[in-house]
């Protein structure tokens, strides 16, 4: 009897051992499951974390760089790809070796040496000669350790335009007024110490007093124009208009000048009408018609021409058989104050600003404008006005709207 109570407990113990180790398996593979789970779940949440931080950087609009400590990139955001023009991956390469900018780089070991460097200006001119404002700044963990340089990016570029566009405005209407005023003075000066007795003489000073105080006129009105239509202040009259009539008024104005200069005016316009505003077109066809009598050829010919383009648009022309303009000066016939001929400019009374007010005329009716010439074979001037209401234009018609002048399709003809 006693042999079979080790018997029953040797069993028990193996039923024991074999039940324990199923439980300690199904535990292990149980907390392996959880394990693994758990992973899953923090690596999705490392993801999701990736994700959130690549869009939150690719949303920024300055332009964002990570370097390591070995100051390889470890992050570039779009905006930095787009203000380099970089389409290739960045990171693991140094600053040099991307962008082979080695002004990039000492500031990258200035901000390691300072801790950070700010509001620092790099000029780009193998990139349009773009300007960017860059903070740069070491990264460092709690024990003071450098772990890497993050860099941003601003773009100065329009910045650095419109400064340099306002201080060449400046400039130039400082130069524009300088000239009659110190006439108007002189000739002022003279005639009270003595020359007004004189009768000859002080009718011709008057006559030159009075036709610089009108080129000062002239000059400030023409501000006054571009500053109201650059900020948006003049309000369109947009009706029905026929070109002919317009064109018929500008060359009665003008048919004197062209006498004088023994100009034949000539205008085909085939009863095309325009939705624009009359005294505006006006405005800008007189300039136009004046700059080809004045600058054309004596005995010349100046035609005005018009045709319908698709997508609800007319197109004018204005054609003369001058001597041209130069290819280099073409691209700034229409920016204020320039002039192809200063000099001659002058003496004609321009005031250097016609051409600007003919663009932005345009541009507020929604066209376009621009250039053709050849040297010694005259020049073509070129815009375009709708032909119908806003709400008649056809949907997939182009907005032409443009704040820069634009080259039109028919310049690359």
């Amino acid at each position: 009897m006693w042999i079979i109570w080790p018997l029953i407990l040797a069993g028990a113990l193996a039923g024991l051992h074999v039940w324990w180790r199923r439980r300690f398996e199904d535990q292990r593979r149980r907390l392996a499951a959880d394990m693994e789970s758990f992973q899953r779940k923090q690596q999705q949440v490392t993801l999701d974390a990736k994700v959130q931080q690549q869009v939150l950087f690719n949303s920024m609009l300055e332009g964002l760089l990570l370097l390591d400590r070995n100051r390889k990139i470890h992050l570039a955001n779009r905006a930095f790809k787009h203000l380099f023009g970089v389409k290739t991956e960045l990171r693991g390469k140094t600053v040099v070796e991307a962008l082979r900018i080695h002004e990039l780089d000492d500031l990258v070991q200035r901000a390691e040496r300072e801790q950070q460097v700010l509001d620092y200006e790099l000029r780009l001119p193998e990139l349009s000669g773009r300007w960017l404002q860059v903070n740069a700044a070491a990264i460092t963990n709690s024990a003071g350790e450098r772990e890497g340089t993050i860099l941003v990016f601003h773009d100065l570029t329009r910045l650095k335009q419109l400064e340099r566009t306002r201080e060449e405005f400046v400039a130039n209407v400082s130069h524009e007024l300088r000239t009659p005023l110190s006439l108007i003075k002189g000739y002022v000066e003279t005639l009270l110490e003595g020359a007004v007795r004189n009768p000859e003489v002080a009718e011709r000073f008057l006559k030159i007093i009075e036709r610089n105080s009108q080129r000062l006129d002239l000059l400030i009105q023409d501000l006054l124009i571009i500053s109201a239509l650059e900020s948006g202040r003049v309000k369109l009259d947009i009706q029905p208009i026929g070109l002919a009539g317009v064109v018929e008024k500008v060359f009665a104005d003008l048919g004197a000048r062209a006498q004088n200069r023994n100009v034949a005016l000539a205008a085909s316009l085939n009863g095309i009408t325009a939705q624009a505003d009359p005294h505006r077109v006006e405005q800008v066809v007189a300039n136009l018609v004046d700059n080809a009598i004045k600058y054309g050829r004596v005995n010349g010919h100046v035609e005005i021409s018009a045709r319908r383009l698709p997508g609800g648009k007319v197109e004018v022309q204005v054609r003369d058989d001058g001597p041209g303009i130069p290819s280099d000066a073409l691209p700034r016939v229409f920016e204020r104050f320039y002039r192809v001929d200063k000099a001659r400019s002058r003496d004609q009374g321009g005031t250097g600003l016609g051409l600007a007010i003919v663009k932005h005329i345009v541009q507020a009716h929604g066209g376009e404008v621009w250039v053709k010439s050849e040297l010694g074979r005259g020049s073509v001037f070129f815009f375009t006005l709708p032909d119908k209401p806003p709400s008649e234009a056809p949907e997939n018609s182009e907005d032409t709207r443009h704040l820069a002048l634009a080259p039109s399709p028919s310049q690359t003809e």
